[in-house]
């Protein structure tokens, strides 16, 4: 059996792999904005693109020593609050007069 804690000291989460999880979120969120037709799954894979997108900005921020990547990831957060908020709150609106979150519904509105 082996030690565990040798296991552990072996074991180190660097740079690559915060890049690695930020660029496999950010894939996962693209796909869903491009292949699905429900806005709030749009809406969620938007967020997940934002959320991956701070996760670089940590890394980065951290493997350079640096705290301005830790600020930019407060605005971020903020603007996708704000963003989640408004968007949500026109999706409901939709929502009530055509009974449906499909995008191709809503292209009729821009007819």
């Amino acid at each position: 059996m082996p030690d565990l804690q040798s296991l552990g000291d072996n074991l180190q989460v660097g740079l690559e792999h915060y890049l690695t999880l930020s660029v496999m979120l950010f894939s996962i969120g693209t796909l869903g904005v491009i292949f699905r037709r429900n806005v709030l799954v749009m809406f969620m894979s938007v967020e997940l693109m934002l959320t991956s997108v701070n996760i670089s900005l940590v890394a980065f921020s951290r493997y350079l020593d640096d705290l301005n990547g830790h600020v930019l990831v407060l605005f971020v957060l903020a603007v996708a609050a704000a963003e989640a908020g408004v968007g949500l709150a026109i999706l409901v609106e939709i929502f009530k007069k055509r009974d449906t979150v499909d995008v191709d519904e809503f292209r009729q509105l821009m007819e």
